[in-house]
């Protein structure tokens, strides 16, 4: 991740106002380099255990429904 990730999704229930880490801006990873000035940072306000599997699993979906054609190609040379 040279430069900074082109991505980034905060997941947290802190907010900005009390100074900890967890509560910082995606402006701030910017100005550290962690994410680059072109970014898309998304700050998810909500507890992690609730929110993170449906992320993972709708990124999974997407990438599934993208590649499917090629999936049932490889499903039916298998049968």
């Amino acid at each position: 991740m040279r430069n900074g990730a082109d991505y980034s999704v905060y997941i947290n229930t802190a907010n900005e106002f009390d100074g900890s880490d967890a509560g910082a801006s995606p402006d701030e990873a910017v100005s550290w380099g962690k994410i680059r000035l072109t970014a898309h940072p998304v700050k998810v306000f909500c507890e992690a255990t609730t929110v993170f599997p449906i992320i993972v699993a709708q990124t999974f979906a997407k990438y599934y429904y993208e590649h499917k054609e090629e999936f049932d190609k490889e499903e039916q040379k298998k049968n």
